[in-house]
């Protein structure tokens, strides 16, 4: 296989990047719902489901699958919508913070612009072609 260009300059920094959220989305609902799963359950699921999220883009752009990574970046997206919304009107349905609640604010909005800025990336270099 030809070497794509998600493997280069800022394709290997949002590898990083996802990798980094991977981790600390993993590491959190590990926590959370280890401890204390009772006390929200659904914000704790959303947050693994986030980390599982996380672990296939980050898997998906570091191996150049063009197609899982699209699915998982907009999965993301439409993820930290829904929940950012509904964590905005329906504050009660989730006591707890999910890494996507109030629209990532908890994670300086990265889990908002993180999901733009890799669909944006992969559709601006397509495989084969230069990302200038």
């Amino acid at each position: 296989m030809a070497e794509d260009t998600i493997h280069k300059g800022p394709g290997r920094v949002l590898v990083a990047i996802y990798g980094v959220f991977a981790l600390a989305a993993s590491a959190r609902a590990s926590v959370q719902i280890a401890t204390k799963f009772g006390d929200a359950p659904l914000a704790y699921t959303l947050s693994a489901l986030a980390a599982a999220v996380y672990i296939v883009a980050t898997v998906a752009l570091a191996r150049g699958a063009r197609r899982v990574a699209l699915a998982a970046c907009a999965f993301e997206l439409l993820g930290v919508l829904a929940v950012g919304t509904l964590s905005v009107v329906d504050g009660a349905a989730f006591p707890d913070a999910t890494v996507w609640s109030d629209y990532g604010q908890g994670y300086g909005y990265v889990p908002l612009v993180l999901p733009i800025v890799g669909l944006w990336w992969l559709l601006r270099t397509k495989a084969g072609k230069p990302a200038a």
